[in-house]
This record gives structure tokens, sequence and C-alpha cells, in this order.
């Protein structure tokens, strides 16, 4: 299956269980992966035969920045549904956030979760 990759997005937003989290905000981190058929684009050059990473870029930049919520589980649930909403073409979805400094003890370059979500 082909791919469609956003690798490394940065946002700034005041998710989280902590209080601290909420409070302070900190950097979340999205690499997003779209499985999807991509070879009449490739034949046609046609951009209405994939998926325009812009604006996938955009609805991930409107769920991190929106109401701060407890969990990044939902956030990436939410990502999820709503790319297979906006996209017929997107046969599965890989979220994967990542916060890399939470108000946590202990050192690591991070801490997160990862998601597939299949159509």
């Amino acid at each position: 299956m082909d791919k469609i990759i956003l690798e490394g997005m940065s946002f700034y937003a005041y998710h989280g269980a902590l209080k601290a989290e909420n409070e302070i905000g900190q950097i979340f981190l999205v690499d997003l992966e779209l499985s999807l058929d991509l070879s009449e684009a490739g034949e046609s050059d046609d951009l209405k035969k994939t998926v325009h990473y812009g604006e996938v870029f955009e609805i991930v930049k409107e769920i991190m920045e929106n109401k701060p919520v407890q969990l990044i589980e939902h956030l990436a649930e939410r990502i999820a549904k709503q790319i297979f909403s906006n996209y017929n073409r997107v046969l599965e979805t890989k979220v994967k956030i990542t916060k890399n400094n939470p108000p946590i003890p202990g050192h690591y370059q991070g801490v997160g979760i990862e998601i597939v979500r299949t159509r």
C-alpha cells in the first residue's frame, strides 16, 4: 500500500491530565501516515487523485490547537475520524502523538501513543 506521510508536525497546546499541562502547556509532535493507492495520482499528475497534505495539516492543526482534552488518545481518535470523514481514498490511518517534555520525573526522549485505524 502506498503512503502519504506527515512527520514531525509541532503544535503548542494545553492537553493533559495533569494540572501543570493545562496551565503551562507544551509542545506536541504529531506523525501521520495515510495508506492509499497513489498510482492514479502518479500517472496523471492530478491533485484530485490524491490527498492534499496541506489540507491534512490544517485538519490536524485545528484538532491539536483547539479545546484542551485530557488524553492524547482522544486527540488521535479525532484526527483519524476526521481524515476518514474527509478523504474516501484513505484506507488506513496511523497517528502518533508525542509529548517531548511532560511534567513527570525521569529521563526520556518523549512519551506518547500511536493508533492505527482501518476503514
